[in-house]
């Protein structure tokens, strides 16, 4: 057993770096793409019950992304410092992290699920539901609540998993509940005639079918099982998730505020129709993003190893690597999205509206989609290496710092069209920012010697 956890250090450390990087990356994209792949199936079987429907599923969107946030905070915390902890050869404090992570989340989430049961028709219309929309938003709302516990802990355990290089075990995970979403999709929205709330139970089982099976990956041979034994509740372990966490929880939260605050804004302009292709657009951008962050997923245990290794000159050349794939395929994928927008948004919606609007919508995000790699990137270097305030900052940007004034400010001046291209005004904008703080992180790097909280090379309390 020891040998195998020597070998997987060794191999993390010594191996070309984007031989590694693409190796692990490969599973998690695929994860990422599946994940992605299963919410848009959510999207097109419920697009066929009309747009007040459509609308549904992008009004509880941000709870979703609020549950995944959550999970994300944990499952990227503990992660982080877990990989940290690995590559400094100190896997007990990794098995403590790793217990403190998951079961925490689990008990988070679920009080606050709970909580939250109790608003649901006033958080519905929050999150700019119509009174048409209402009835089917809260509906759906009230099984993924139900769920949500389960959805939380998936992604901290799928987040645990790939940051200790077990990507191929994050990957059957996530996949094969996708799978099953996708497949109960249309059993329970037209074949048993569940309509909106049919979609949502397909969520929640394949989510609790992840669930199952992520928690038996980790008593795999080289992995860290989850033992409540191990639990402890000391103040560093919740210190180290909130240091490593924290970016993924504001960017996540921000999100789900900048969906709500994007439907209320549609919904001036076309009521039903606009928030149906806004939805639509949502998940077609998120199908899309999934690649990049699957992409940063394999990057990020490579960098997590080798920072706590003291091996900084590998960490450069890693996100130099990142960086430079991320913004090309990005390329091809917006150019094919500008040149096919009508109809790709055809595919859900055959409303002349919806696909008029969608298609401005797609081709105004896909213009700025490749300056997202650059801060998608720089944002995961910065968090995987215990950079906790910048890596904040950053997250915060793109759908806080910039998004939230834009949203709030453009419409007054181009109506519709201000709502279409506020996205994309985000994305620049945050690129802006992102940049210089990449061109620092390099300089860093280069020097070879951060000297900075974060490093790790004598222990994990970094």
């Amino acid at each position: 057993m020891e040998k195998l956890r020597d070998q997987k250090r060794d191999k993390m450390t010594t191996r070309p770096v984007e031989r590694l990087i693409c190796g692990l990356a490969v599973p998690t994209i695929v994860s990422m793409l599946i994940t992605a792949l299963y919410n848009m199936a959510d999207t097109y079987f419920v697009s066929g019950l009309g747009n007040e429907q459509t609308g549904a599923v992008g009004v509880v969107f941000p709870v979703m992304a609020l549950i995944q946030a959550m999970g994300f905070f944990f499952g990227q915390g503990s992660g982080n410092y877990i990989s940290r902890a690995l590559g400094a050869g100190d896997r007990e404090s990794a098995e403590h992290m790793a217990a403190v992570g998951f079961f925490t989340a689990f008990a988070v989430t679920a009080v606050l699920a709970g909580i939250t049961a109790f608003f649901v028709s006033p958080l519905s219309t929050a999150l700019g539901a119509t009174p048409l929309i209402r009835p089917h938003a809260e509906r759906y709302m009230r099984w993924i609540l139900l769920g949500a516990p389960f959805m939380a802990s998936s992604y901290v355990l799928n987040n645990q998993l790939r940051f200790q290089g077990n990507a191929m075990f994050s990957m059957f995970g996530i996949g094969l509940g996708a799978v099953v979403n996708i497949g109960l999709d249309p059993l329970f929205i037209r074949v048993l005639g569940m309509g909106v709330p049919g979609a949502a139970l397909a969520t929640v089982v394949s989510q609790f079918l992840s669930f199952c099976l992520l928690l038996i990956a980790t008593s795999a041979r080289d992995s860290l099982r989850i033992r409540i034994r191990r639990y402890r509740f000391e103040g560093r372990y919740f210190r180290e998730i909130f240091r490593g966490g924290t970016p993924s929880l504001f960017r996540q939260a921000l999100a789900s505020v900048a969906t709500a605050l994007l439907n209320r804004a549609a919904g001036v302009y076309g009521e039903e129709a606009a928030i149906a292709a806004m939805t639509i657009v949502t998940r077609l951008m998120q199908f899309a993003g999934s690649a990049l962050i699957g992409f940063g997923q394999g990057f990020q245990p490579v960098c997590g190893f080798n920072w706590g290794a003291g091996l900084y000159g590998r960490v450069r050349r890693a996100v130099l690597f990142c960086v430079r794939v991320a913004t090309a395929a990005l390329t091809l994928i917006a150019a094919a999205g500008i040149l096919f927008a009508p109809q790709i948004i055809a595919l859900f919606r055959s409303d002349p509206e919806v696909v008029r609007i969608g298609a401005l919508a797609l081709r105004a995000q896909c213009a700025a989609l490749p300056l997202t790699g650059v801060t998608v990137m720089t944002n995961m270097a910065l968090q995987n290496i215990g950079k906790v305030w910048r890596a904040t900052l950053l997250s915060m940007a793109r759908q806080g710092l910039m998004f939230i004034p834009a949203i709030l400010v453009l419409p007054l001046f181009w109506q519709l069209n201000g709502v279409i291209v506020t996205q994309a005004a985000a994305d620049a904008l945050a690129f802006a920012l992102a940049l210089p703080l990449l061109l620092s992180l390099l300089r860093l790097l280069r020097r070879g010697a951060p000297g900075t909280a974060g490093t790790a090379p004598s222990g994990p309390t970094v």
